[in-house]
């Protein structure tokens, strides 16, 4: 399991010309996340499920204090690394919870086949069966895009721009990278988030856009799930909304 401490979140939309300025104060403060190679940048793709009540999306838009949603993630479309994570939300406090997964469960799941999770040794897949039996969670969206990351040791801080933020349509494949996709969000912004735990140092408070114009409790899976109901090009039925491999 990981990040599995309660983290201060806050989150803003910027523009390219804020990003710049942004990312040429922070080269200065702070380190590039090891994991985002030579470009400094890598690919997400994550496929959110929600219940029969659409409860992650709703809970969501209506503020609820306390929520979660699961969602199966992927790296710049490879199995190499699959993992079932489930995000909580504790009003302004969030944590993660991972759990690996290889591709012939991701099938299984997709499948609508949970029976490795009831015996499985692993907590979180465990509670997910139970979710997805009681509640019956069924893959809802696709979402990607791609991150750019800073961190600093001192307060556990993780800023990240996440950029072309995107909504795939169709088949569910979290390995086919010509997976047709939808933009969410105009072209010229992107979703910062900053993240730490202890506290938010001085030097990366002054880096921070102003609260009052920018800060935004946009969600990825919102804005994803949004845009495929209102898609012309899609059957607005809950079949097809809900209709796994």
């Amino acid at each position: 399991m990981e990040d599995t401490k309660f983290r201060h979140e806050l989150k803003y939309v910027i523009n390219l010309p804020d990003w710049a300025l942004l990312r040429t104060r922070m080269a200065g403060a702070m380190k590039r996340d090891e994991h985002a190679g030579e470009s400094g940048e890598y690919w997400i793709r994550s496929l959110y499920f929600d219940d029969y009540w659409n409860s992650a999306f709703e809970d969501k838009e209506a503020g609820v204090y306390l929520r979660h949603k699961y969602r199966l993630r992927v790296y710049d479309c490879k199995d190499s690394v699959i993992h079932l994570e489930r995000k909580q939300k504790v009003g302004p406090y969030i944590r993660k919870e991972s759990a690996p997964v290889t591709r012939r469960q991701l099938t299984m799941l997709m499948d609508g086949d949970y029976t490795f999770l009831e015996k499985s040794k692993q907590r979180l897949l465990r509670e997910f069966y139970y979710e997805c039996t009681s509640r019956v969670m069924r893959p809802r969206v696709i979402v990607d895009y791609d991150r750019e990351p800073f961190v600093m040791k001192s307060g556990d801080v993780r800023i990240t721009f996440d950029k072309h933020v995107r909504a795939g349509f169709g088949k569910m494949d979290l390995f086919d990278p010509k997976l047709p996709m939808l933009e969410v969000l105009p072209a010229n912004q992107m979703i910062m988030e900053v993240k730490y735990t202890e506290f938010l140092p001085r030097i990366v408070r002054q880096l921070l856009p102003p609260r009052a114009s920018l800060m935004t409790a946009a969600s990825k899976y919102v804005l994803c799930a949004g845009a495929a109901v209102r898609d012309k090009n899609l059957n607005r039925t809950e079949g097809l909304l809900w209709t796994a491999r």
